[in-house]
C-alpha cells in the first residue's frame, strides 16, 4: 500500500445509512416530534426542504452528494429509499413521521414508490450547492473508484 492509498478517506457504505427514531411527545390532542440541531440527528442542519405533490408510484432523487449529509422523513404518506455504495444496495421504507433516514455523503440515493399525498421532509448539512451533486451514475462509480 502506497502513501496515497493510506491517506485516501474511507467513503461511507450503505451500512452507514441508519434510520433514527425521533423523540415523541404523545397526547390525546395529537403527537409532536422534535429535532434539536446536531443532537437528534448526526449533523448541524443548514437547509430544510420538502417534496410533495409527487404522483403515486413515481420516483425522485437518483443522485449522490460529495460533502452533504441528508436526513429524510416521511412527514406524510410513505416511500422507499434505495441507497447504494457501488457494491451494495439496500431499500428502506419510511412511513412514520417520527422516523428518519440519515444518508451520509458518498451514497447514491433514490426515493421511489411514493404513496399518494406523500410529503418527504429533507434536512441537510450544507446549503444548496450544485457542485456537490453527482447526478450521473457512471460518474458516481468513478467517484467511488469502481
Amino acid at each position: 500500500m502506497n502513501n496515497i492509498e493510506k491517506c485516501k478517506p474511507t467513503l461511507p457504505t450503505v451500512f452507514d445509512c441508519h434510520i433514527y427514531t425521533l423523540p415523541q411527545i404523545s397526547a390525546v390532542s395529537g403527537n409532536i416530534s422534535t429535532i434539536q440541531n446536531g443532537f437528534d440527528i448526526p449533523f448541524e442542519i443548514k437547509r430544510v426542504f420538502y417534496l410533495y405533490d409527487i404522483p403515486a408510484g413515481r420516483d425522485r432523487g437518483a443522485h449522490a452528494h460529495m460533502e452533504c449529509h441528508q436526513f429524510l422523513i416521511a412527514a406524510g404518506g410513505s416511500f422507499e429509499v434505495m441507497v447504494e455504495d457501488g457494491k451494495f444496495k439496500k431499500t428502506l421504507f419510511l412511513n412514520q413521521p417520527f422516523m428518519g433516514l440519515h444518508i451520509p455523503p458518498g451514497i447514491w440515493a433514490h426515493e421511489q414508490n411514493f404513496s399518494s399525498g406523500s410529503i418527504c421532509l429533507v434536512m441537510t448539512s450544507h446549503p444548496y450547492n450544485e457542485n456537490d451533486y453527482i447526478r450521473s451514475y457512471e460518474e458516481y462509480l468513478k467517484y467511488r473508484g469502481i
